[in-house]
């Protein structure tokens, strides 16, 4: 097979789809693959490297759409992008849908075969390929909040760890998952006073284990929501439901009972933020203000990290990329967890969370796969 990788082009995005390393491992097994000309940049990858693992450097995106059988990305494609996919081809990618209409439409009419890597799953019941960027964007979500609570970026001046006599800053976490129990590491680490919110008692309890009584555990209510959101330096926002649209759990009224210059970081806001005054910002302007309250939504947080993000995605989506480019749909069709991933197929949507989302009918991933 042809696999191709184009450089990622969404606002300061640095990742790439694929390193020098795991191309080595595509040819390995007998496939050819195709760079663009410096979408390794961001992780110190030059074109020498690639050409080196055995990948030829192509001078445009453009070639690798319209030659590739697959195309491995990190990011959901832009318009441009998704203009140029076309029928049998197969992306491999972040997807977020549920939250994205118009991307939707744009992978429907293409007549794509669109894996997304945030709904491909293991045989625990986890999210494997979301994982490490969710180990990333939580402990980034400490650094950012930390950064924004600062007085001269319009935050409270608050420093987490405090000093001997000024109790730390306070934290705290909507959603013990990956997120939330990254996140809850980071800031007590830095000496902060943690809580962290679920609605899952086992859940609440392996946190009580895990950290060993240096964080606070709450069951999630609307009270508890509430109490410790008026009284936090830093909310993180860490709740996900695979392949939905995020649950809005703080309300633009809570805002008006939040300290002037917290923070609200929504690591959610790929799936469309869990605050209802959140909306996707960008590395280059991270943060807003509503009600006297700091937002940051930054939609590919990652992307501020490349060299580490980079390689732990692709350490994870390697595997199921390979298996993609050895057997192509029959891949899809024999993984249970593949098939899981599978958001769209030749004009259908095949993921039951991204159709309730947008109002489409939904046709099981095995069905679309023998219609087609």
């Amino acid at each position: 097979m042809r696999v191709g990788c184009p450089k990622e082009i969404k606002n300061h995005e640095y990742r790439v789809g694929l390193t020098p390393g795991s191309v080595r491992e595509y040819v390995a097994n007998g496939h050819e693959v195709w760079i663009e000309k410096g979408a390794g940049a961001g992780i110190g990858a030059d074109d020498g490297a690639y050409a080196a693992a055995g990948a030829k450097v192509v001078a445009t995106a453009a070639e690798i759409f319209a030659k590739c059988d697959m195309v491995v990305k990190v990011k959901e494609p832009q318009p441009q992008e998704w203009a140029q996919l076309r029928d049998g081809q197969i992306l491999y990618t972040y997807l977020h849908l549920a939250p994205d209409p118009d991307q939707t439409k744009g992978l429907i009419a293409s007549g794509v075969t669109a894996v997304a890597y945030e709904t491909v799953t293991d045989g625990f019941g986890g999210l494997p390929l979301l994982a490490p960027m969710s180990e990333v964007a939580g402990r980034l979500a400490i650094q950012a909040g930390a950064t924004a609570l600062q007085k001269a970026n319009g935050g409270r001046g608050v420093l987490l760890g405090g000093v001997p006599g000024v109790l730390p800053g306070k934290v705290t976490v909507i959603g013990g998952g990956v997120v939330g129990i990254n996140s809850a590491k980071m800031a007590a680490g830095l000496g902060a006073d943690v809580t962290i919110i679920d609605r899952s008692l086992p859940r609440l309890r392996q946190l009580d284990d895990i950290f060993n009584g240096r964080v606070h555990t709450r069951y999630s209510s609307i009270d508890a929501i509430e109490e410790e959101v008026f009284s936090a330096d830093i909310v993180v926002g860490a709740v996900l439901i695979p392949g939905a649209a995020a649950p809005k759990l703080v309300s633009r009224e809570m805002l008006g009972g939040m300290k002037k210059g917290a923070v609200l970081v929504d690591v959610a806001i790929d799936q469309g933020g869990c605050f209802e005054t959140s909306h996707a910002t960008t590395h280059a302007e991270p943060t807003y203000v509503v009600d006297g309250v700091i937002h940051y939504c930054v939609a590919n947080m990652p992307g501020a990290v490349p060299v580490t993000s980079a390689h732990a995605l692709n350490n994870a989506t390697l595997q199921y990329g390979i298996a993609l480019a050895n057997k192509g749909l029959n891949a899809i069709a024999e993984n249970p967890h593949l098939r899981n991933g599978l958001n769209v197929h030749r004009g259908r949507i095949t993921n039951k969370a991204v159709a309730e989302a947008l109002g489409y009918d939904m046709v099981a991933p095995d069905a679309a796969l023998k219609v087609a």
